[in-house]
């Protein structure tokens, strides 16, 4: 019997579809993208119009395989994947695939798309299929050519000039400058000194506060009092002049609206989950993605938000139906406006527009629904319900207040209130800002006051205050930052953020980013080199021109040779013409007092080093790895030196070893004789004491005596280790058969054994031994050979494995092929101890 075979992206949605459509419709998931660029060099054909060669993807093989074997017995093909440019491109795909393997003759293959997972939507999404849209496939595809031209070629020199493992992309290196430029700008910042004036008041027995308004007949501005001597001289002229009452001078009463905002866009959802909920941005996207795919509520799955990847704010004509409705019956008729409120998009670059994230049905009420959820998708849930619904509801009203108060003739001061008269929206949901500051009079009560009324004085205070740097960005303001600049897209903004930090570009300190040395000089190295990379403008141009492609107004192929020409031939220029040096971005310090020769910090191999001297000098130049607290932006001359202190010789044990303490590749440790002790987390190798050293050495000789079982001679030993009991010779170790007892060990029987094992693998990176991690994908150019590098004395903190190169994209934007990735770096140092350590 035929049927119809139905496409979705993920198992959970074909689950919920399934049940929605009964008999008669079979229901599969692709599991997302089913083809990807061929990993390796080429896949992108600039030569020929930019023609993309694809491979299935090894991981989608077997869903693949269901698909083609369910289509044996259906009449029809309905792709259903999500309703943007990616989901268009991943059903274009799927089409491809079974085409090539001639399995849609005489079936119907059609597109269809939904915005809400309801039984409604789907079936008349069902009813009105369409043809698949070359124009969004396109659009697409260009993105997609655009990304991978980027990383392959990008990347690889940035590994040749800077380090191995970076990674640089069409949006996440402007993402990268935004939050680098801002930390130059708080480094560049110099406070300025300004003081404050205020009044503590007293009416009608009910204290209140008022702030300088004029001073000696002039408007009083932020910088009109600098200093102290002024600011005291200033309140006692406000003091002399008030005789210990101020006199109201006039009264401004006024009704203040405040309108609700709109119901969530994607971006504005990833801002208030993270701003209210607490969340990152990757994390309010999953939690959206399992409201939207369907919920079991208790009769079966059901979506219960629409597509959470959007740039609308508008709402369709039932769902503000429905939600004035539920507003009226819950809040009363005063809460509902006389028609309904529209609200317009602003989002530069905005696309796949249809609706704002809203609940499927306001019949699904939080509280309705909370035991079917856990805790965070009920969060989320909660507040896309009470802001679409609170959307659509009256403006708060306050009452405002504004009293003037006269110090003589030359001076006065002004107080503020502000009552709440309406709640209005206000009642269900209230938005939540980013660096609110702390002039927010709401609530703030004043007693009846009439012109000509005295008002007592109870002291007046002068405070000193500094101008503050620009905020650091959260990741609410990141992503309110990105949506501003038009880079990239909504959807995107959760793995731009994921990616800066799994490179080790920037970090969250506080819940605010800060750049890294590497991270600084990638983007120093990309401004300098390849500006319209970073360029906001450009960036945003690009998208624009990406929206032309998908209305069908611009052909992408020259789009794609309008970016490739000279992209390339900046690449071709900076290999060849950019030394290592000038893009490691060293700074030069100051003199080193002993020596007499330059001190500098730059970016190494191993991280951020300091150096004394110069290559070029007749001894080599004394290097040291900076404190993981450290950046090479910041660091003066004196904690630069100071950072050539180690190794330290600390004393002698009681039997007369030497004492030392320095890092290693494993950390700071302390070494005596032949020995070494690994510190403790909370030891700093620059400042212990012998005292402490001692102490750890006991731990480690305590250790070391329980470590050995037996001990022949020869070296043979019988030792206990992480994984328990184990024979060894120093060269070889062997297992210990679960019948034999260790301790119980013959000299012959662990000889015995010890021949019978395989011979210990060479430690990685040795001579003979491959030192670069297998890559799922070649490289697009051949590695990058390694620069010399010095190796610094002191090592901080351990250098993480080198990541793939660069992922431009999470849900909705595929990542270009990672290249392969570098070996893993280990730190140097003066002393490095045993891996026993």
């Amino acid at each position: 019997m035929s049927h119809t075979l139905v496409i979705v992206e993920s198992p959970a949605k074909a689950k919920t579809i399934k049940k929605y459509l009964g008999p008669g419709f079979e229901v599969l998931a692709s599991y997302g993208h089913v083809r990807d660029l061929i990993p390796k060099d080429g896949a992108v054909d600039t030569a020929h119009d930019f023609a993309m060669h694809y491979a299935l993807i090894d991981k989608n093989i077997r869903h693949v395989d269901a698909i083609k074997k369910a289509l044996k017995g259906a009449d029809t093909l309905l792709l259903a994947t999500d309703p943007d440019r990616e989901g268009e491109a991943i059903s274009w795909h799927l089409r491809e695939l079974l085409a090539e393997a001639n399995l849609l003759k005489n079936i119907t293959t059609r597109r269809v798309v939904f915005y809400e997972i309801t039984k409604k939507a789907v079936q008349e999404a069902v009813a009105n299929p369409r043809d698949l849209s070359i124009d969004l496939i396109n659009a697409q595809q260009a993105r997609r050519a655009l990304d991978y031209l980027v990383g392959f070629n990008l990347s690889p020199l940035l590994w040749k000039k800077i380090n191995p493992g970076l990674s640089a992309g069409r949006v996440q290196s402007p993402a990268l400058r935004l939050i680098a430029e801002r930390e130059q700008e708080i480094e560049a910042f110099n406070p300025q000194e300004y003081w404050t004036i205020a009044a503590d008041c007293r009416a009608e027995k009910q204290p209140f506060n008022a702030r300088l308004l004029t001073l000696d007949g002039k408007k009083a501005e932020q910088f009109t009092l600098t200093n102290e001597a002024d600011a005291t001289a200033a309140r006692s002229r406000l003091l002399a002049a008030a005789g210990g009452q101020l006199i109201v001078s006039s009264v401004d009463k006024r009704e203040r609206k405040r309108n609700p905002a709109p119901p969530f866009t994607t971006s504005t959802l990833q801002q208030e989950g993270v701003r209210k909920l607490g969340l990152s941005a990757s994390r309010v996207m999953r939690l959206a993605q399992e409201l939207y795919e369907g919920v079991d509520i208790g009769a079966g799955a059901v979506g219960l938000i629409t597509y959470m990847r959007t740039d609308a704010v508008t709402l369709s004509q039932d769902a503000i139906t429905e939600i004035r409705s539920h507003i009226g019956q819950r809040y009363g008729a005063s809460y509902l406006p006389a028609s309904p409120i529209q609200y317009k998009t602003k989002s530069k670059n905005a696309q796949e527009a249809h609706e704002a994230i809203r609940p499927t049905s306001v019949a699904h009420t939080p509280e309705a629904v909370r035991a079917f959820l856990n805790k965070d998708q009920f969060r989320l849930y909660e507040m896309i319900f009470k802001r679409a619904v609170a959307s659509q509801m009256m403006p708060a009203v306050f009452d405002q207040v504004s009293v003037d108060l006269a110090a003589g003739n030359q001076h006065a001061f002004r107080a503020t209130g502000s009552t709440l008269k309406f709640a209005g929206f206000i009642a269900l949901y209230r938005e939540d800002e980013d660096d609110v500051s702390g002039d927010n009079d709401e609530d703030r009560r004043l007693p009846p006051l009439a012109v000509g009324d005295s008002v007592g004085l109870e002291s007046i205070a002068a405070d000193q205050h500094f101008t503050e740097p620009p905020p650091r960005f959260t990741e609410a303001s990141l992503v309110k930052t990105l949506e501003e600049y038009g880079i990239g897209r909504p959807s995107t903004y959760a793995s731009i953020i994921s990616t800066l930090q799994a490179r080790e570009y920037v970090l969250l300190d506080q819940r605010r980013f800060k750049p890294t040395d590497i991270g600084r000089v990638v983007n120093g190295f990309l401004t300098e080199y390849f500006r319209n990379i970073v360029d906001y403008e450009f960036t945003a141009n690009l998208e624009d021109d990406l929206d032309a492609v998908s209305r069908g107004e611009r052909d992408w192929v020259p789009l794609m040779r309008a970016f490739w020409d000279p992209f390339h031939e900046r690449i071709t220029h900076t290999a060849e013409n950019v030394s290592r040096q000038d893009a490691a971005q060293g700074r030069e310090l100051g003199m080193d007092p002993k020596s007499g020769k330059p001190v500098s910090v730059r970016l190494g191999r191993f991280g951020p080093f300091a150096q004394i001297g110069t290559k070029d000098d007749e001894d080599k130049p004394k290097f040291a790895s900076l404190k993981r607290s450290q950046s090479i932006a910041t660091i003066t001359l004196d904690e630069a030196l100071d950072l050539f202190q180690l190794p330290r010789h600390l004393g002698q044990t009681p039997e007369g070893e030497p004492v030392e303490v320095a890092i290693g590749r494993f950390g700071p440790f302390v070494k005596f004789g032949k020995l070494y002790a690994s510190l403790g987390k909370d030891d700093d190798p620059y400042t212990i004491e012998l005292p402490r050293a001692l102490e750890v050495i006991e731990v480690k000789k305590l250790a070391e005596k329980n470590r050995y079982i037996t001990q022949f001679e020869g070296g043979i030993s019988v030792q206990n280790g992480r994984y328990g009991p184990y024979i060894t010779d120093g060269k070889k170790n062997a297992k210990i058969p679960k019948d034999k007892e260790p301790a119980a060990l013959t000299l012959e029987e662990c000889m015995a054994l010890l021949a019978a094992a395989p011979d210990k693998k060479p430690a990685r990176g040795k001579a003979g031994t491959k030192t670069t991690a297998k890559a799922p994908a070649k490289a697009p150019a051949k590695a990058p050979a390694k620069a010399k590098e010095p190796k610094p004395k002191a090592a901080a903190a351990k250098t993480p494995r080198a990541k793939k190169a660069p992922s431009e994209a999470a849900n909705t934007e595929t990542a270009a092929p990672a290249p392969k990735k570098a070996p893993r770096a280990r730190k140097p140092a003066t002393v490095v101890p045993p891996e026993s350590v």
